[in-house]
């Protein structure tokens, strides 16, 4: 966790609480800062599996913060207090804000403005904040990736007598950063004295095997393999991502410019039937059914403007992903020309 922070922030082994996967760390925070019935803002689009890991079994409910496409999908300290407003409204007590650093959906790393926004805002309401920081390892572009740790540690002098150290929370993984979702290893890092030694007791639910812990830590004791297997996975998915743009951008589509994680963050509107999530859910099927493409649909990372996708390029072959976008390409252009015929058409009839 040091090294991949560029070794700004030390950490303490005493604070770290082992889960098997970032799944179980998520959820166990909720059960450790929230009732039943209370609330964590979270910013959008998000991944759609925080609908399962907070809420179901915790009973914490999911406030959004709508970002949007204008600032490229950047928190701001108004869009944080719009949520706030709209969970007062709601009669919902916020307990916190969970972010994901880099974002998954977006592929994109917070910058240290956004950073203090989140600071500041969780001292003004004195609340909690959860920095989900599993795809920190996957960073291949910049600007570098920026944990909440560092912001707080420069800030230290100014936010110490808000005890804010005790509020801030680390989920972190092994699955996406080492590539080893199997094995199951996640963990919470936090200063909260509390929150470890409840987190540790909940932490009896799922446990990392020995045998896992043992291959793991042998694993990581092998610092110059770790390292050049790091540098490695990173010019790859450089590398990957780069002909996902390129071949997304000869279809005539784009993407949101990203620098990190697994997936692109695609803008796809211009394919849309209509500005609707009804013409998103057509469109995805289509491209789902027709096209032979599995690819998310914004709406179900809870985006407030239809027609933006996810799509993965670290989980298929080279030649998979070149017949991917042939495919996308044939299917661009048929639906662009679909639509000009269909424009020309009512043009001529009126």
């Amino acid at each position: 966790m040091a090294k991949i922070r560029g070794n700004g922030v030390k950490f303490a082994s005493e604070k770290l609480v082992l889960t098997a996967g970032a799944t179980p760390a998520n959820e166990i925070l909720m059960f450790c800062l929230a009732d039943p019935g209370e609330a964590f803002i979270l910013p959008t689009p998000y991944y759609p599996g925080f609908d399962r890991d907070l809420k179901w079994r915790t009973g914490v409910e999911i406030v959004p913060m709508h970002c949007s496409s204008s600032n490229g999908f950047r928190i701001t300290s108004s869009a944080l207090e719009q949520a706030y407003q709209q969970a007062q409204k709601l009669n919902l007590k916020i307990k916190g804000v969970l972010v994901t650093n880099p974002s998954n959906p977006l592929g994109i790393t917070m910058t240290k403005t956004e950073l203090n926004h989140l600071v500041d805002f969780a001292i003004d309401k004195n609340i909690h904040i959860i920095s989900d920081e599993i795809y920190s390892g996957t960073v291949f572009d910049s600007p570098k990736f920026v944990s909440i740790t560092e912001v707080v540690n420069e800030r230290i002098t100014s936010v110490s007598n808000n005890n804010i150290w005790n509020r801030i929370h680390i989920v972190y993984s092994l699955s996406k950063d080492l590539g080893i979702p199997g094995f199951r290893v996640g963990m919470i890092y936090s200063n909260n004295e509390t929150v470890v030694t409840a987190a540790t007791k909940m932490s009896s639910f799922g446990l990392v095997s020995s045998q896992t812990q043992y291959l793991v830590a042998n694993l990581l004791k092998d610092k110059k393999f770790t390292c050049k297997y790091m540098e490695e996975t990173q010019k790859r998915l450089k590398r990957r991502k780069e002909k996902l743009v390129s071949g997304l951008r000869n279809a005539g589509i784009r993407c949101l410019e990203s620098n990190a994680g697994l997936f692109c963050w695609v803008d796809l509107r211009h394919l849309l039937g209509s500005a609707t999530f009804e013409a998103e859910k057509e469109l995805w099927m289509k491209i789902l059914c027709k096209v032979g493409l599995n690819i998310s649909p914004g709406s179900s990372c809870h985006c407030c403007e239809p027609g933006w996708f996810r799509v993965c390029f670290a989980n298929m072959s080279q030649d998979t992903l070149e017949v991917a976008m042939r495919r996308m390409k044939a299917f661009a252009d048929s639906t662009i020309s679909t639509s000009v015929l269909r424009g020309s058409i009512a043009k001529w009839e009126n």
